[in-house]
């Protein structure tokens, strides 16, 4: 195993408090979700990184199957639904990513195949449901 990378964050008081990462380039103020206060939360800041984690994948693929895309050319949206259940508390997980001049059966392929490279995917594989979409229709993984 090489190490490409090691990251840290802290937070104070949870998800009424403060995250900040090590290096200083996060100083977040956290409200609860649904709270209409003035912070983000975690569920915000799970999706803009799984967002960001996965379209690195999609253009990875593409670099793989030799589909030219920029990165301009690629748009992740993920959605980040809190859940309650008889279990507790859980999320589930909506990618909706937009290629710009792929046609749609690439598309799918594309967005299949990131599933299988993308560091979130892979940590929240067999726990987190993640549905798929490739331009706004469903792809399966």
């Amino acid at each position: 195993m090489t190490v490409l990378a090691t990251e840290t964050a802290s937070t104070t008081a949870g998800r009424g408090g403060r995250a900040t990462s090590a290096d200083g380039k996060i100083n977040l103020e956290l409200s609860p979700p649904g709270s209409n206060g003035p912070g983000t939360n975690p569920e915000q800041l799970f999706a803009a990184g799984y967002s960001a984690c996965f379209g690195g994948a999609v253009l990875a693929a593409a670099g793989q199957d030799k589909v030219a895309l920029k990165g301009s050319d690629v748009k992740v949206t993920a959605t980040v639904k809190l859940n309650k259940g008889e279990k507790g508390f859980f999320i589930n997980v909506t990618l909706d990513t937009e290629l710009a001049g792929v046609e749609q059966a690439k598309a799918a392929a594309l967005v299949a195949k990131a599933h299988t490279i993308c560091p979130y995917s892979n940590a929240t594989r067999g726990n987190v449901e993640v549905n798929l979409l490739a331009n706004g229709k469903p792809v399966k993984a």
